[in-house]
């Protein structure tokens, strides 16, 4: 699994947003599959601790499940993103049945948080190029350059952490996932994954 995505492979996609091109020191943070009790609040404590912003995509139906966590999201000044309601595959979905997930995704959004959700991104990064084309009329696709792949249990902690510092560049959009799945690495790797860009000089950002 790589670390990070290979220019060439960014440049045959060029309608997606992979990193932002900025001429200070920032990171974009983004967290994929939550909200959750416990793992998310978790992650929010960490970055107010250090003034962090972040960006959080997140599923439908936990929003549904713990309205009051995507509240306090909201609440701390992070971005938030649409990422399906149900975490489908887009290669595995008609274009219809995947706009319709997507939009029920960004209605509970709106019911917890008062705003349209402006970013997307396609669960497993797996999207069909005519349903990216008719969200593009509403959002903007997000994608990344730095995958932490923090999901893999396989994965030693340790490594996580040395492989996410050693792909992550000014301007990347890194993810990771406030996810059960998740939840051994990322609460190794986090912490020392920003205090290490935050004693570089480094902010973090919300897209």
């Amino acid at each position: 699994m790589l670390h990070r995505i290979p220019r060439w492979f960014q440049y045959l996609f060029p309608r997606y947003t992979w990193n932002l091109r900025v001429e200070e020191k920032v990171i974009y943070i983004n967290f994929d599959d939550g909200p959750l009790p416990d793992i998310t609040e978790w992650v929010l404590e960490i970055l107010n601790e250090y003034e962090a912003k972040a960006t959080f995509f997140v599923v439908g139906g936990n929003v549904s499940k713990y309205p009051q966590i995507i509240a306090k999201i909201n609440r701390d000044g992070h971005a938030i993103g649409n990422h399906t309601f149900h975490h489908i595959k887009g290669w595995e979905t008609s274009v219809k049945s995947y706009l319709e997930d997507v939009e029920k995704c960004s209605l509970i959004i709106k019911e917890y948080t008062r705003e349209v959700p402006a970013l997307f991104r396609p669960p497993y990064g797996r999207i069909k190029p005519s349903q990216a084309k008719v969200l593009r009329e509403n959002y903007k696709l997000i994608m990344w350059d730095t995958l932490t792949v923090d999901y893999d249990k396989n994965l030693d902690s340790q490594k996580c952490l040395t492989n996410s510092i050693r792909a992550t560049r000014s301007g990347s959009i890194v993810v990771f996932h406030d996810s059960i799945k998740a939840e051994k690495n990322l609460k190794y790797v986090l912490p020392k994954y920003i205090k290490h860009f935050h004693d570089l000089g480094y902010t973090f950002k919300a897209l």
